[in-house]
């Protein structure tokens, strides 16, 4: 999910270079351009644990597991797969720093050591002619439409979608997405699909927990240099600092994350033919040996395979 490609790109080889620490998270080369953004590290305070936040207690409830689809609307396997979305779906520094690797993607790869979605659904030998990976590193939930309008006129079987990092993790929280404008893409999204593929099946994966990767990652010190980079900037900024005001940071960020899981959650609800995972994803602890070594923030090939699971587990149940 990344900002900054020219001058992060410097700053991360000269980190590994200089420091052993594994550099990550810029805009992916081939993915288009994003605008580059600079995170503002607040100054660092004394560790004040009584003000910690509790990752594992949400600021709010979760979002709802809804069951959007009865089982009998997605009988059979189907025929060909198109993914739409962001880094995450594109495997951004599973297979190399500051590269996509979409052979490694959980959604369409054909890396037999993920077992992509597609490899499962579809086969070995069908998943080049009839698997379509539209995301786009560094995309926000105002891309989904035109991912979406290009996935139907695929006339797939199944369109996955995960989609909404980028959108909580700005420089800053005041930069996030509002949780309307979120809404309003999405449900767009879905009307752009609907208008040339009405029968196509929709998994929409829920967004990680942000606040999750933090307390996995903060007593990393290869992790905290590479972070203190410019990743995620709006969770991520300070990783040592606990704090009151960190604390009320990530607590915000994790409010907007667990707020746009609610939309994917009820706007799939509304569409037939639509299964929200459930929050499988947010709910799922990605520990450090499933993160990419690059950035410790993408899935590294093992953290694929376990979104490829998830999906999967998802996408077959009755």
């Amino acid at each position: 999910m990344p900002y900054g490609r020219r001058r992060f790109r410097t700053a991360a080889v000269g980190a590994v270079l200089a420091a052993a620490a594994l550099a990550g998270c810029a805009s992916g080369p081939t993915a288009g351009p994003v605008a580059p953004a600079t995170a503002s590290a607040p100054s660092r305070q004394e560790p004040e644990p009584e003000s910690t936040p509790d990752p594992t207690t949400p600021t709010r409830a979760p979002a709802p597991k809804t069951s959007s689809a009865p089982a009998s609307s997605w009988g059979g396997s189907p025929g060909s797969v198109a993914a739409v979305g962001d880094s995450l779906t594109r495997a951004f520094d599973a297979c190399a720093l500051l590269a996509d690797c979409p052979e490694a993607s959980w959604a369409t790869g054909t890396d037999p050591a993920v077992n992509s979605l597609a490899l499962r659904l579809l086969g070995a030998g069908r998943v080049a002619g009839n698997s379509w990976n539209l995301a786009r590193s560094g995309a926000r939930v105002a891309a989904l439409p035109e991912q979406m309008a290009r996935a139907a006129a695929e006339r797939p079987g199944l369109v996955t979608v995960m989609i909404g990092a980028n959108d909580a993790c700005r420089p800053t929280p005041a930069g996030m997405t509002p949780v309307a404008d979120f809404r309003r893409s999405f449900e767009t999204a879905m009307a752009r699909l609907r208008k040339d593929a009405p029968e196509a099946r929709v998994y929409v994966a829920s967004v990680p927990d942000l606040l999750r990767l933090w307390d996995t990652g903060r007593a990393s010190p290869a992790a905290r240099r590479v972070w203190e980079l410019g990743v995620c900037g709006a969770m991520l900024a300070d990783p040592e600092d606990l704090g009151a005001a960190a604390g009320e940071r990530r607590a915000a960020v994790r409010e907007r994350v667990v707020a746009y899981n609610e939309v994917l959650a009820e706007v799939c609800a509304a569409d037939r033919l639509c299964r929200y995972d459930g929050g499988a994803v947010f709910g799922f602890r990605f520990d450090g040996s499933l993160l990419s070594p690059w950035d410790w923030f993408h899935p590294s090939r093992d953290g694929q395979a376990r979104l490829a699971e998830l999906a999967y587990r998802r996408i077959t149940e009755k």
